[in-house]
């Protein structure tokens, strides 16, 4: 692995370029990046590593203004602004001499899962995807997980926040996970805290718990149903936990089916939760071992 850099929107993008053992000659590729929050170290290295195992490029990157990437404000999540990303390391990508630039696919993990659904269906460069758990519509599934109440009072702190910017305040923050028993955060799962905290001691050192809260009023305006709709050549799958209840398992079905594309799969990991995907090691090397066979077979054979 080495450590390499782009440009996208004006801002450095930092990456690790993951190379197979053979590169006799010019070879595939895979762009990978990460959720809510994510870094590159956290969870991702996993699956570029069984990528590159297979005989394929693989480029983890993190998105402007998150890790150690330029941009400002700092932890501004605008999914936008990551897809143009994920674009622009494609280009990078492409551009290098180890690399087969008409065989590069794309590989995103819960809100990146959905960006590489979009990605699918907007970037004609894209010849395979890999989506897991990914999150399909921002709004259904925060009012989902936050119950009622719960959901009034983040679109309360939403307005909140900006009035207070519209005043000359800076950009509030919200936790990606709740740090107390009341505690308002994007994503209502103590127990997802917990686990982010063990990955930052354990894999992720510039993990940081907490987005701009403008990025979770963008998170409600996201939804990649209209997108699922458009992929007719990528071939694509999705990888979903039996038991999701943090990005809903259903609503990934739906984006499923709603793909027309004829070479698609729909793999299943029994007996895992969202976070089984990354506190399980043998959960995250089976849905990393899917991935990367899919890969292989769409980009290589």
């Amino acid at each position: 692995m080495r450590n390499v850099e782009f440009m996208s929107g004006g801002d450095q993008i930092a990456a690790d370029l993951y190379l197979p053992d053979d590169l006799s000659k010019p070879v595939p590729a895979v762009v990978l990046a990460g959720g809510w929050c994510y870094v590159k170290e956290l969870v991702q290295p996993t699956f570029a590593e069984q990528i590159s195992a297979s005989g394929i490029v693989a480029v983890v990157f993190d998105y402007r203004c998150l890790g150690q990437s330029g941009g400002e404000p700092r932890q501004r999540i605008n999914p936008w602004d990551q897809i143009e990303d994920y674009k622009n390391a494609i280009s990078f990508v492409s551009g290098l001499d180890e690399v087969d630039a008409e065989r590069i696919g794309v590989w995103g993990i819960s809100y990146s899962g959905g960006h590489v659904i979009q990605l699918a269906a907007t970037d004609p460069r894209v010849k395979a995807m890999a989506s897991v758990v990914p999150v399909i519509n921002g709004y259904q599934n925060l009012r989902l997980a936050h119950g009622t109440g719960g959901f009034r009072r983040l679109v309360a702190a939403i307005s909140d926040d900006r009035s207070q910017r519209w005043a000359g305040a800076p950009d509030g923050v919200l936790s990606h996970n709740p740090q107390g028993p009341e505690g308002l955060s994007t994503w209502p799962f103590p127990t997802s805290a917990d686990m982010f905290w063990e990955l930052k001691d354990s894999e992720a050192p510039n993990y940081v718990g907490h987005a701009t809260t403008v990025s979770t009023e963008w998170l409600l305006e996201y939804d990649v149903m209209p997108y699922a709709h458009r992929i007719v050549a990528p071939a694509s799958m999705l990888v979903v936990a039996e038991n999701d209840d943090h990005t809903h398992w259903d609503m990934a079905l739906s984006a499923f089916a709603a793909i027309p594309a004829a070479d698609k799969r729909l793999e299943i990991i029994k007996k895992s939760s969202h976070q089984g995907i990354y506190r399980d090691l043998d959960q995250r090397m089976v849905a990393a071992r899917l991935c990367a066979d899919w890969f292989a077979l769409h980009l290589i054979t």
